[in-house]
């Protein structure tokens, strides 16, 4: 009988744990893409509050990670990092939600802002202005600015944040019939939704999800500050959550 490798390939350790289940190919593979975690973390950790330790998200994705290694059949041609990567991102925001690290206050003025939207789309029949929203909040547009920062600082990106309030649960997703058509709906919705936004709120999403740049880089690609990019982008995950709600998708 001959004896096992001690050292794999990728190719060698997916064969060894898709077909004999070997323990030993599995750590591997973990500590193979143990990066995809590290990148997701940083990633989805780069603008939340000191407070919140990457290491914790880090823990939490270790979890995704290997229930993608669990599921994934390499046979069926596909990525794997294609496939992990949105598994290792459910498991963070799900270990985000159990944190409950955004102050009530926050959420309370999220909840606001997104209602006064709501409020002015159905009047106005078109994305309010920073001043219209701050009237029907009744406050100055400094404060709405300093409202928005708040929801900056407590939001995880612009779509995943939409995506961590109004999805199922990693965990449900791979439970409930039809999630994942669920998710390309919601997805497929978002899209619709983004191009229907004001042409400066369009360009800080697109670049930021589309392109992969950060705050800081829209900054300087627009000429403004990365704190206000940060507050457009609060308001621009704010406008989406508000006609995802009103469509019936969220």
């Amino acid at each position: 009988m001959n004896a096992r490798p001690l050292r794999y390939t990728v190719d060698s350790a997916w064969e060894a744990w898709h077909l004999s289940q070997e323990h030993t190919a599995r750590e591997w593979l973990v500590v193979h893409y143990a990066s995809l975690v590290k990148f997701v973390a940083g990633r989805l950790g780069a603008g939340l509050p000191r407070s919140v330790d990457t290491g914790d998200l880090v823990s939490a994705g270790v979890f995704g990670l290997m229930n993608a290694i669990d599921r994934f059949d390499p046979e069926q041609g596909a990525k794997f990092e294609t496939y992990a990567i949105p598994r290792i991102r459910g498991a963070i925001l799900d270990g985000l939600r159990s944190l409950d690290w955004v102050p009530r206050s926050v959420r309370s003025r999220s909840r606001q802002i997104q209602d006064a939207i709501a409020a002015l789309e159905h009047q106005l029949g078109r994305a309010p202005t920073d001043e219209e929203i701050a009237a029907e909040l009744q406050i100055e547009v400094a404060e709405l600015e300093k409202w928005l920062a708040d929801v900056a600082a407590g939001s995880v990106g612009p779509l995943d944040h939409v995506a961590m309030d109004t999805t199922p649960s990693q965990s449900d997703a791979q439970t409930q019939p039809g999630s994942a058509l669920e998710e390309g709906e919601l997805r497929d919705a978002m899209r619709a939704e983004i191009s229907k936004l004001p042409e400066r709120e369009q360009a800080v999403l697109v670049l930021y999800y589309d392109d992969g740049l950060t705050l800081a880089e829209i900054g300087e690609a627009l000429g403004v500050t990365e704190s206000r990019i940060s507050q457009i982008h609060a308001k621009a995950v704010l406008q989406l959550r508000s006609r995802l709600a009103a469509s019936g998708v969220a």
